[in-house]
């Protein structure tokens, strides 16, 4: 492997998990490190001339792509804006990164899988995306894994929020004041992440002397949306009993969504990465430090 990088290149720096990366990387103790973060309107992933001459001024070291279209329904209808950002952009970024000899760290989704599992997936399971959106970020992993086998890492997450942007946690906050009860779905399984936890982990999995390969990256645990909710009104000091549960069914939106998708973390386990705190911890921490960003949403 090659020694710990020094030069990171962190795209899609301004959305909420690429703020929580530069944040990672600056508050980082090892080694000085020279971080150049870009965000879409400075770094379009979907051109080759733009990404070469990035990495020709800059010789990025490592690389982690934050970058992503997220819009899930949206994305049903903007499919060539969608592929283009999820599968055509990583298939630039890891051909520059195997040229160049820097490592890629890209950010995949549970999306990828058609969430019909009664236990948590690993990355060896058959991928079977449900969505425009699944679809695109499976062909960017395949990609990312095809053109720089050595050097590409694929981490698959799951739920996550942030102080950045827009995300579940700061919905559900919003909803809390402005509501007497809101109805969540209680058939949707999964592990709520926290986007500062995740950054710190990608960091350390770009600076470790794990094989690339494809990894889960999520808190620990497992709930349900209407459980999540809970949870937050518990963090607001609200009365959790104004959530009350509902089904997918009475809740239809364009994309459909898995009904499980709980990412075993047994690679990165085995692969000796640092373990991820427990959801409802995580959660408690997340208001800690950045719940005014939470309640001004």
């Amino acid at each position: 492997m090659l020694g710990s990088p020094q030069r990171w290149l962190v795209t899609g720096a301004h959305g909420q998990l690429g703020t929580d990366l530069v944040q990672a990387l600056a508050r980082r103790g090892a080694d000085p490190v020279d971080v150049c973060a870009v965000a879409s309107g400075e770094l379009d992933i979907t051109d080759r001339t733009s990404i070469a001459s990035l990495f020709a001024a800059f010789r990025p070291t490592a690389v982690i792509n934050a970058a992503a279209y997220t819009a899930v329904d949206r994305a049903e209808t903007d499919k060539a804006r969608a592929y283009a950002v999820n599968a055509a952009g990583p298939a630039l970024l890891a051909a520059e990164a195997a040229r160049s000899g820097a490592r890629l760290v890209h950010v995949s989704t549970d999306y990828v899988f058609g969430g019909d599992a009664d236990r948590p997936y690993d990355v060896s399971d058959r991928t079977a995306p449900m969505s425009v959106y699944g679809r695109t970020k499976l062909q960017g992993e395949l990609a990312v894994r095809e053109l720089a086998p050595d050097l590409g890492y694929v981490v698959r997450t799951a739920w996550v929020y942030g102080a950045t942007g827009a995300n579940f946690v700061k919905t559900m906050v919003r909803l809390e004041r402005s509501q007497p009860t809101v109805s969540v779905v209680q058939d949707q399984r999964g592990s709520p992440t926290w986007s500062a936890d995740l950054a710190r982990a990608l960091v350390e999995l770009a600076a470790s002397t794990a094989d690339p390969a494809v990894y889960h990256c999520t808190s620990a645990g497992e709930t349900t949306w209407f459980g999540f909710t809970r949870a937050i009104f518990e963090e607001l000091g609200a009365d959790p009993a104004r959530v009350t549960p509902t089904t997918s069914d009475q809740f239809v939106r364009p994309a459909p969504r898995p009904a499980y998708s709980v990412l075993s973390d047994r690679a990165w386990a085995a692969a000796g990465l640092p373990s991820m705190p427990h959801w409802r911890d995580a959660l408690r921490a997340a208001f800690q430090v950045c719940g005014g960003s939470f309640r001004a949403a």
